[in-house]
């Protein structure tokens, strides 16, 4: 079949070949009709990102090590979308995955680490909170991220029907930990009593 032949059964009223850059359309389709359509291109869109995500993931997700670096790459990334507004773009950099230890306890440290890392930073910028009101606040505040990255972990991998098992158990255990740790965090940090404490304790 000739390109003309093609091109006249496309648009057969008209005859005219659509501009560059303008989607082709047929003629007698109504407006409900042409709407239809760019939905189930968008589904169908949608549809095939899903499936390249779920070739390129669910074979080496279950692993063990990848669930726990995904899980640390969202926790990251909402960590920094939380403290963006006081410190900028990226305050968390991310850590190199070339070695790195992915347990849960391991990942829990790191996360707790990172973002309490800057409570000192925090206290400059807000000099008016007395310490109890800064310690609540800033953890609310990382929390919230946590809570973020970990949510989002979980509906990747719930998404790809990996989380069970041995997985869900260790982004479970990661959680608890990072409560633990914000929890001692807050507990042990110092209070301008406790210096004063301990240096009359180590005197004695």
């Amino acid at each position: 079949m000739k390109i003309e032949s093609v091109v006249q059964s496309t648009y057969p009223t008209t005859g005219n070949k659509p501009e560059a850059g303008q989607p082709a359309t047929v003629t007698g389709q109504s407006p409900q009709q042409v709407a239809s359509a760019k939905s189930a291109i968008d589904v169908s869109r949608q549809t095939l990102n899903k499936s390249i995500l779920e070739t390129s993931m669910d074979v080496s997700i279950s692993v063990g090590n990848d669930s726990m670096r995904l899980l640390l790459k969202a926790a990251v990334e909402h960590l920094n979308q939380v403290l963006a507004p006081d410190f900028g773009n990226n305050a968390i950099q991310k850590a190199s995955e070339s070695g790195v230890d992915y347990s849960p306890q391991a990942t829990a440290d790191r996360i707790v680490s990172m973002s309490t890392a800057f409570f000192g930073k925090y206290l400059e910028k807000y000099p008016e909170k007395d310490i109890e009101t800064a310690l609540k606040d800033f953890t609310k505040l990382i929390g919230g991220g946590i809570d973020q990255g970990f949510a989002e972990a979980r509906q990747i991998l719930d998404g790809l029907r990996v989380l069970q098992g041995d997985i869900a158990s260790n982004i479970d255990k990661t959680y608890e930990l990072v409560q633990a740790g914000l929890k001692s965090f807050v507990d042990n940090y110092p209070r301008p009593d406790k210096p004063a404490a301990i240096s009359a304790k180590s005197a004695a």
